[in-house]
């Protein structure tokens, strides 16, 4: 191509954000003269993302919680609209988030835009249906996950197999060499205000409880960009002190922990990339929750273990999120135990069944064969 080329990147949410940074500064090494707008986050407005929205404007989850923002979601699709027929950018990527990027993956096709799924949609979860729509509307369907192509397959669809792109930014030497504090236990309640709201408190009385039966713990939690400190020292109902810590470092800090408590979500693939044993957890409104029941078809809530199949990192959801459960888990992991061992030796598979690396730029040269080439 002569012109540079403006590439459109929307992120709906924190970790699509983190992906869209990584995507990004892969694009960049192969066209640096590379225009990047769309809807972006800290780490994508980091790397020189013109932020036309921002992701933090879309931060809901569940069946329920969608539908209360629904006007302010209308809102920004008829600016995604607006701002699309304005620039007509050359190709569009969209960061999972399905509810939200089915929508915008609509307005670009119908403008005439190429379309690249980046992060396919966790269809194989629930709504195996709308793998039709992603046939008809998208130009090429990006995966991370190995088990995706055969999914996809059964579809009569063809997609591509990046491996996940987190492997290039935690195993690295330098996070993998971070010593190990014996003695501290990390604490990742999600970035979400109903997240932190739901499971902060839980995440607090089961420190009690290990502190009860381990004196001499320390407790950490990294805090992202945005994230509200007066909410989390509100939501902390122990009289233990919690570290709230720059999230800067926050894989090292990871890496540091004996073991983590951690809401469901890309943070617990990042502790099973750092080979730091975690107790996940995550509670739904009642609606929510019900309706998951007869809609998901996953048999496991974490990544981790829908990848190695099999329950290595022990899942409390709903009322099984309970402090005693949680510090019951924890307290396993902080001797040297058979149970600790048989964890990291699952663990260790994983980098392979993810690709070994190099995600991000495999998907940067996708983007960039899709582009419309000029006429």
């Amino acid at each position: 191509m002569t012109n540079s080329p403006t590439i459109w990147i929307n992120a709906g949410e924190t970790s699509g954000d983190l992906h869209g940074q990584l995507l990004v500064r892969a694009l960049r090494d192969m066209r640096p003269d590379a225009r990047f707008v769309g809807m972006a986050g800290p780490a994508m407005r980091d790397e020189g993302v013109e932020p036309l929205l921002a992701t933090e404007s879309l931060s809901v989850m569940g069946f329920t919680e969608v539908l209360a923002q629904l006007p302010r979601i209308l809102g920004l699709l008829r600016t995604i609209r607006e701002r699309m027929e304005a620039l007509r950018p050359d190709v569009i990527v969209v960061i999972d988030a399905p509810d939200f990027h089915f929508r915008v993956v609509k307005i670009a096709k119908s403008l005439g835009i190429p379309v690249v799924y980046y992060i396919s949609p966790k269809l194989w979860a629930w709504r195996e249906g709308r793998a039709d729509f992603l046939r008809r509307h998208v130009d090429r369907l990006v995966c991370i996950l190995p088990f995706e192509i055969d999914f996809y397959a059964r579809h009569g669809m063809t997609v591509d197999y990046v491996g996940h792109p987190l492997l290039d930014s935690i195993r690295t030497a330098a996070i993998l060499s971070t010593p190990q504090a014996p003695r501290r236990i990390g604490i990742l309640p999600g970035s979400r205000r109903r997240e932190i709201t739901g499971l902060l408190p839980i995440f607090s009385r089961a420190a009690d409880l290990l502190a009860g039966r381990f004196p001499d713990l320390e407790f950490v939690l990294p805090v992202a960009p945005g994230m509200d400190r007066a909410l989390i020292t509100d939501n902390w109902r122990s009289e233990l002190p919690v570290t709230l810590v720059d999230s800067s470092g926050r894989y090292e800090l990871m890496r540091s922990c004996r073991a983590i408590m951690a809401a469901s979500g890309t943070a617990t693939l990042e502790t099973a990339l750092l080979e730091t044993p975690t107790a996940v957890a995550y509670t739904f409104s009642r609606l929510t929750y019900l309706l998951g029941r007869l809609l998901v078809k996953a048999p496991y809530m974490s990544l981790p273990n829908l990848i190695l199949d099999a329950p290595v990192f022990p899942e409390f959801l709903q009322r099984g999120a309970e402090p005693a459960a949680l510090a019951d888990a924890v307290s396993r992991w902080i001797p040297d135990s058979p149970e600790r061992g048989r964890i990291l030796a699952q663990l260790a598979s994983l980098p392979a069944l993810l690709g070994n690396g190099g995600a991000a730029g495999r998907a940067a040269e996708i983007v960039l064969n899709t582009m419309r080439r000029p006429s």
